[in-house]
């Protein structure tokens, strides 16, 4: 299952998740956002349990993303018990985000 973190959930979704969880900081006019999108939500199925994986528009949660420094996009971080912990910038193959999560697994 894919998640929309927005700034009214991201505390409850993301900083008090019992597991690790991977924000997808992204925008809707962004071509690298778009060819991550699939990658993400074929992510978001085959983890679903073990890591919440879901996205945060930056034009739509300009706090958030200015809190988590995001300057460039797209922009994966992974949250565990609160702390971001791994950051990923710019567009990349599946296997590059499946070994930054198998580090918090």
């Amino acid at each position: 299952m894919e998640y929309k973190f927005t700034s009214e959930n991201f505390e409850s979704e993301v900083l008090d998740s019992e597991i690790p969880v991977l924000v997808d900081f992204y925008a809707d006019w962004c071509g690298p956002c778009k060819m991550m999108a699939p990658i993400i939500a074929q992510l978001a199925e085959k983890y679903d349990g073990k890591v919440k994986i879901g996205k945060c528009n930056i034009d739509e949660e300009d706090g958030l993303a200015r809190m988590y420094r995001v300057m460039n996009i797209p922009n994966m971080k992974i949250f565990v018990k609160g702390e971001a912990v791994g950051n990923i910038v710019g567009a990349v193959q599946p296997e590059e985000l499946e070994a930054e999560l198998a580090k918090v697994l």
